[in-house]
């Protein structure tokens, strides 16, 4: 089929992770007896593309064979030392990285790739290194190959099974818009299938040119891939609406195995996407229902203002054709994290704000665009107007007591304002508490006099501080928290209770 990239950075032919057209073997975990890592001057001063001090990759992971290559860097099977867990980890040369665009683009991928972290159709960025000469993403690894090479090994899919996949891609480009993020790069070769089984979710990967936006905001740059790319890019003038035309362009294909735009050239297929022109004449399309071909034309229309939004295209009926009606789009993300802080105990919600204040700027950069959109009036705190001015544009609709009911979860201090830390705190992924570092500190936080234990005394005095606290709180926290009834809070206890609730989690008892 070809793949003509116009990408400016990470256009590679080969996925950032796992693919390799299809012929990836079965995983090869590092032996237990594995070399130490091998002896090296440790990187020393600060990474100018992180911004964070040098670090070692290689005294962490074990680096495997070479699963994919790209214009900026190489992907390889990795196995951390101390685990023996698989990863991909992608290495994107420095030297590479020539202008300042370029490092801004590396920078900005790390950011949304941690804003977006926890979706379940989102490949997982585990952590990040700089040394000398690469900077190392650790990502979750997709031992399932791309979903490129599915299609082309059956030749199209059945409408179910199309279907299916559609409304993955699509969910996928729901929680990055209504997280504020245009992938912008959409195609079959950056969706990976998790493992070989036929019903493996997918994961959308490389947010390489990824970018934030704001609604309204207007897009110049040209970037994409030639096949996938908008008739508005070309045009040097588009938003998010884009990736919705790109989703469809890998509907098209999923329904008949080729693309719906040809050209013997980049060039040639730019003037295809132009004009503009749908085939449903030729096979498949006859015995394709209308229903679908109905959702094809509605992706693909030229003009952006009339094309679907992906939770349009999500309540289509030919969604919901394999009978999974209750299949809704998920909530948009921010506010699902919000429910879930909502039901928080207070001792648990005011060390998520001590983890908060300890992220780095990476990690939280998307929550931060998110807060300065709402915040209209630059107070550095968001009102409940502003909330509920804020909240549609992200995408859902909301009755006032719901508005009501969410900034009451992220208030934390009770002030009947919402402040960036407070809005951190609520909406960032609860993954950030598998980070024994994050906890113990928030642990620390409370335990003041460094006796091991939170004693009554310590929360009574940590809850006073944020406004949060009664004799009442603080026995309901106790029933909770205190499992062995000795009257205080150990660290194990701790850990327990900071991870119920999220089973992905995993408490490891700190040694001192």
């Amino acid at each position: 089929m070809g793949n003509c990239n116009t990408t400016t950075r990470g256009g590679a032919n080969t996925p950032p992770n796992g693919g390799g057209g299809g012929k990836q073997s079965a995983i090869n975990v590092v032996p237990a007896d594995a070399p130490p890592p091998p002896r090296r001057p440790l990187p020393t001063g600060t990474g100018r593309v992180l911004g964070r001090p040098m670090s070692d990759v290689h005294s962490v992971y074990v680096f495997g064979r070479e699963l994919g290559r790209g214009q900026f860097g190489v992907t390889h099977l990795v196995t951390h030392r101390a685990t023996r867990e698989a990863f991909a980890c992608k290495s994107i040369a420095t030297r590479k990285l020539i202008s300042p665009d370029d490092v801004a683009d590396v920078r900005r991928e790390v950011q949304i790739m941690h804003h977006l972290t926890g979706h379940r159709n989102i490949v997982e960025l585990k952590e990040c290194f700089e040394d000398r000469h690469n900077v190392h993403l650790v990502m979750e690894l997709c031992a399932g190959g791309e979903l490129f090479d599915r299609i082309i090994a059956k030749g199209h899919y059945s409408e179910r099974a199309a279907a299916g996949l559609c409304r993955q891609i699509v969910t996928v480009v729901h929680a990055c818009h209504s997280m504020g993020v245009m992938h912008r790069d959409l195609k079959p070769e950056n969706f990976l299938l998790l493992s070989k089984d036929e019903d493996s979710p997918l994961k959308a990967t490389d947010f390489g040119l990824s970018a934030f936006f704001k609604p309204g905001d207007s897009f110049r740059d040209l970037v994409g891939s030639a096949y996938y790319v908008a008739p508005e890019v070309l045009r040097r003038n588009y938003g998010a609406e884009a990736d919705i035309w790109s989703a469809g362009v890998i509907l098209y294909i999923l329904l008949s195995g080729v693309p719906p735009f040809w050209g013997e050239n980049e060039q040639g297929i730019f003037d295809s996407i132009l004009r503009g022109h749908l085939d449903f004449v030729s096979d498949p399309w006859p015995s394709i229902s209308s229903s679908a071909k109905d959702l094809v034309k509605k992706m693909l229309m030229a003009d952006p203002k009339g094309r679907l939004t992906a939770i349009e295209v999500l309540n289509h009926p030919w969604m919901r054709e394999d009978g999974d009606a209750s299949d809704k789009p998920l909530d948009i993300a921010v506010l699902s994290r919000m429910k879930q802080f909502r039901a928080m105990n207070k001792l648990k919600k005011l060390a998520l704000k001590v983890i908060a204040e300890n992220l780095s700027e990476e990690e939280i950069m998307g929550l931060k665009e998110m807060f300065k959109s709402m915040d209209t009036d630059n107070s550095g705190t968001i009102t409940y107007e502003e909330l509920k001015a804020g909240l549609p544009k992200l995408g859902t609709k909301l009755s006032e007591s719901e508005v009501r009911q969410y900034m009451e979860a992220a208030d934390v201090d009770g002030n009947g304002t919402i402040d960036y830390i407070e809005f951190i705190t609520a909406t960032m992924h609860m993954n950030r508490m598998e980070r024994e570092d994050l906890l113990y500190k928030a642990f620390e936080f409370f335990d003041k006099d460094k006796s091991g234990y939170i004693t009554v005394e310590e929360l009574e005095q940590a809850l006073k501080q944020y406004n949060m606290g009664d004799a009442k709180t603080i026995k309901e926290i106790l029933a909770e928290v205190d499992t062995d009834n000795d009257g205080k809070i150990n660290y194990d206890e701790f850990v327990a209770m900071m991870k119920k609730g999220n089973p992905d989690i995993v408490g490891t008892r700190r040694r001192k």
